[in-house]
């Protein structure tokens, strides 16, 4: 089976954990043997010119056109994108700009199905893609895309246009799915594939145990304010003794920084930077807690790897964090947007006497294997439903884009 998978959330030499819980899938699914994957990552087209001041957008743009990476084929196609003025465009014009790339992907060796990745708009412009090339199509919600877009109207439109469409979707965790039923997918079509965790990368440090005398505590995640950043600083001013390593990068930095130093706490904060993954596992192993203190997730890879490297965590109770921790040994849950809470549910972790190898036990029973085994079935079973059907299929498009 060959597979497209189609996402503009991918890691890249500029960031290298945008997506990565998206090439980790991949990655397994073409190790299984059971498909090879070519991977389209559109990104925002920015003139040259005005690279220096267009941020992030800026960055993206200097990346290649094409690479591979970890030995799967990534295509880049560039599409015009103007943040806040784009929103009803930008799954048209992020499939038209990949449609070339696409068919010269076919002509090389077509593929079999496309698999999409987060619903608004990558996902919206697979669903056009599959349309126009008459392709079975998965789409995977993430989290943000089912959870915060829907708030706004027209994203809500292409949302609910795939969920009505796609011929199968699929939610990363149980509390994802309902919203997703919530907005209009149709539940026979709709499944949990929870992700997993690499259990040979995130691995305990032999003779480590963990050590609440003077704790680690280990916050990851983009320095963005609904990551909850700021909440793990306020709380660590109420916990004596405890350090805090914050990996990540992002606009918040300053304000951040400034808040450890108001709250008298800046030397017991070290700023880690963006990680790759075997330096970040090792951040993990060496913590003795982590804290997750979002407000909102899918299915946050951050708890599977504390876990699996024998660290145990605390959460706030969001998305699919309660389908994580769900032992005394994993870590507590709390609520979001409550320092004191977090400081309560530390002292409560701390009783509960946990320990690094009960950790690891837990984060086993999320290895990849299942996942990609029902991936795999499920893949299939479209690809072989379409050729029954003998027909391309397809939908137009909420405001009736339907051919190319």
């Amino acid at each position: 089976m060959h597979v497209l998978t189609f996402t503009n959330l991918y890691p890249s030499a500029a960031q290298p954990r945008h997506g990565i819980f998206i090439e980790h899938r991949i990655r397994q699914l073409v190790a299984s043997g059971a498909a090879s994957v070519r991977v389209v990552a559109p990104v925002p087209w920015v003139p040259r010119a005005a690279r220096r001041l267009a941020g992030r957008y800026g960055v993206l743009a200097e990346l290649p056109a094409a690479g591979r990476q970890h030995g799967i084929e990534v295509w880049r196609p560039r599409f015009p994108a103007v943040p806040r003025l784009s929103g009803w465009c930008n799954p048209l014009s992020m499939a038209l700009a990949a449609l070339p790339v696409v068919r010269r992907l076919q002509q090389q060796r077509d593929f079999d199905l496309i698999d999409a990745h987060f619903v608004y708009p990558d996902g919206a412009a697979a669903m056009l893609l599959a349309t126009w090339l008459g392709k079975p199509i998965a789409v995977t919600a993430r989290g943000t895309d089912i959870n915060e877009f829907p708030r706004y109207r027209v994203p809500r439109a292409w949302i609910r246009w795939v969920l009505r469409h796609a011929d199968a979707l699929i939610g990363v965790s149980t509390a994802l799915r309902e919203a997703m039923l919530a907005l209009g997918a149709p539940a026979e079509r709709l499944e949990v594939l929870r992700n997993g965790v690499d259990l040979e990368l995130f691995v305990p440090e032999a003779g480590r145990p963990l050590d609440f005398s003077r704790p680690s505590w280990l916050s990851v995640g983009h320095l963005i304010p609904s990551k909850g950043h700021h909440l793990v600083i306020e709380a660590l001013a109420g916990v004596p003794g405890a350090r805090l390593v914050i990996v990540g990068d992002g606009p918040e930095k300053p304000r951040l920084q400034q808040l450890a130093l108001d709250l008298g706490v800046a030397d017991r904060v070290r700023w880690a930077g963006t990680l790759q993954q075997p330096e970040l596992a090792r951040h993990y192993a060496r913590a003795d807690v982590t804290v997750l203190a979002s407000a909102r997730e899918g299915m946050p890879n951050v708890l599977l790897e504390s876990l699996a490297c024998g660290t145990p965590v605390i959460a706030t109770r969001v998305g699919g964090c309660a389908e994580i921790i769900t032992t005394p040994q994993a870590g507590v849950l709390m609520e979001h947007g409550d320092a004191a809470g977090m400081v309560a549910a530390y002292h409560r972790l701390v009783a509960q006497h946990p320990r690094r190898e009960a950790a690891r036990t837990h984060a086993e029973r999320f290895a990849w294997a299942p996942t990609v085994e029902r991936m795999a079935q499920l893949f299939n079973h479209l690809v072989d439903q379409r050729r029954a059907a003998g027909s391309p299929g397809g939908a137009e498009g909420p405001s009736g884009q339907g051919s190319a």
